[in-house]
């Protein structure tokens, strides 16, 4: 077991994920470093979801090892790996909210599932907090997810991503669906919450302006493994046929071109 004191929050050694005879992964590794938001990108069919699940405890996975936070997700003690898996918030791409229960309800679930004890009014408070923080309106703890719009239904997803205070939160395409200004917007919160909570994220993403605007470490996924993990503009200049199309291409010249107006407008402002 590797030391909980590491900076490395999330390793993974070896990693092999097969479904019958296609393999996904062969031999991926990768490192998360503790408050860093990494992006994860990759053509369809790298397995970006797949490696999320495998990290969460979700997939058996066929070889390899996993640790969160210093704990082994396969062959830790029951007790380890449940404390291991309070200290994770996810936010899957459909949001996954239980559309029977209200936003609060939503959020509460976690918190009533690890402490039962816990009084109605006090798990109600620390609800309709995470709810606040997610960028909500206080009456939204009360509407169904069937009564917000997209972006608040991500909120809301957010908010119970949030619900046990996680030191690491999970993202699966959280901009997607959502238009230009309503992904700017999630963007900001996403970089407000990782800034205020010290939080580590861990984005799978297909948007750019996402991987240039808040992400400090991008990781690859393509032939089975984790091509590269490095900055956006070490990335960049990476020599794969996949990593050059995707960052050199018309969208990826507008998200820079985009980026170098922020910047600019930020430079003038100072």
């Amino acid at each position: 077991m590797s030391d909980p004191n590491d900076d490395v929050v999330i390793r993974v050694r070896g990693l092999v994920n097969q479904f019958g005879e296609h393999r996904v992964h062969d031999g991926l590794d990768l490192d998360i470093r503790r408050g860093e938001i990494v992006g994860i990108v990759g053509g369809s069919g790298t397995g970006k979801s797949v490696l999320m699940r495998s990290i969460l405890g979700l997939r058996t996975f066929d070889e390899g090892q996993i640790e969160v936070l210093g704990v082994d997700v396969r062959d830790a003690p029951f007790r380890e790996r449940q404390l291991m898996k309070k200290s994770t918030g996810v936010l899957f791409q459909d949001g996954a909210l239980f559309s029977s229960l209200t936003v609060g309800e939503n959020v509460e679930v976690p918190i009533k599932e690890h402490y039962p004890k816990l009084a109605h009014n006090i798990v109600y408070e620390l609800a309709l907090l995470k709810v606040k923080l997610a960028g909500l309106p206080a009456d939204a703890i009360s509407k169904l997810p069937s009564e917000l719009s997209g972006g608040m239904r991500k909120r809301a997803g957010i908010a119970r991503a949030l619900a046990l205070d996680p030191p690491i939160v999970f993202l699966d395409e959280p901009t997607a669906g959502l238009d230009p200004i309503g992904a700017a917007d999630f963007d900001n919160l996403v970089k407000t919450l990782q800034s205020a909570l010290g939080l580590t994220v861990f984005l799978i993403t297909h948007d750019l302006d996402t991987l240039y605007t808040i992400c400090d470490r991008v990781a690859v996924l393509a032939d089975k493994k984790v091509l590269v993990n490095a900055p956006i503009h070490e990335v960049e200049q990476f020599d794969h046929p996949w990593i050059q199309e995707y960052f050199h291409g018309p969208r990826a010249r507008a998200a820079q071109q985009q980026q170098a107006r922020i910047g600019d407008a930020s430079a003038k402002a100072v």
